[in-house]
């Protein structure tokens, strides 16, 4: 049925970061690493998916993470409304990737059970895995399972065609990626499977972790769900709104569905 647009909406950015804050053993650990925040929209013709909701002003000034730019309002940029998603792809449930969910209404969320199952479950007894996580969110999920708006994956899943779901686990216990069939191939929205390039590129995980093997073997799993290494996006590295051209003039919007000018090498 045709290829997919992809684009990257920055919706906040964190600047006081080292590297020790990225990487585990990290060389250089103090030297300064920043992060940035996306969620992505794949349009086709009529058909529009967010990957992601991000986090609001409120959860932003929560943790100190003030946002430049709430997530439902960004996709003005791209002549859409929070109220115009009706598809929403839940990477997992951390703060910064469903912490906007009640900016979207009509949305239905697709999403892996282990990712309910983890943030419902025994492991949120402990305060250190379920720092990344806002009770708010997590019933707001629950809600929408409630009215019926959840569909759940066990793994591999096909959301549309040409854009389908899969399971890394990892940072989070049902952290799933998107494959999306795009002009360039397909291209791997890989959220936080990868933080960074330099996660996926050096084998260097990322600290916030459940399940170590998971990250690493995740890694290689992103190589062979992207047509080519080049289309692997990670999911918070300032480096994609470099190597991807911009898109309009909003100067917060990049189209990812072309492939990047160039990819870093490690």
């Amino acid at each position: 049925m045709g290829n997919w647009e992809v684009f990257a909406l920055k919706y906040a950015e964190h600047v006081r970061r080292t590297r020790a804050d990225n990487f585990i053993l990290a060389d250089n650990h103090d030297a300064p690493h920043p992060m940035d925040y996306f969620v992505w929209v794949l349009r086709r013709d009529d058909a529009v998916i967010l990957v992601d909701s991000g986090y609001d002003t409120a959860e932003g000034a929560a943790r100190e993470r003030p946002i430049l730019r709430e997530p439902g309002a960004a996709l003005a940029a791209l002549g859409l409304k929070p109220e115009d998603i009706d598809t929403l792809i839940v990477t997992h449930l951390h703060y910064d990737h469903a912490g906007g969910l009640a900016q979207f209404p009509n949305a239905t969320l697709h999403m892996q059970a282990a990712e309910m199952a983890y943030a419902t479950g025994p492991c949120m007894c402990h305060g250190t895995l379920r720092r990344t996580f806002t009770a708010g969110h997590v019933c707001e999920a629950v809600r929408r399972l409630y009215s019926g708006r959840v569909r759940f994956y066990d793994g591999d899943g096909e959301v549309a065609d040409g854009v389908t779901v899969h399971c890394i686990g990892g940072h989070s216990r049902g952290l799933q990626v998107v494959r999306v069939r795009t002009e360039a191939g397909w291209l791997c929205l890989a959220s936080d499977a990868t933080h960074y390039y330099e996660n996926v590129f050096t084998g260097k995980p990322f600290p916030i972790v459940v399940d170590l093997q998971d990250m690493l073997d995740g890694f290689g799993r992103l190589h062979r769900l992207a047509s080519e290494r080049r289309l692997i996006v990670p999911g918070h590295d300032p480096l994609v709104t470099e190597v991807f051209p911009a898109f309009g003039a909003s100067g917060f919007v990049w189209k990812l569905d072309r492939g990047p000018s160039r990819i870093p090498e490690y």
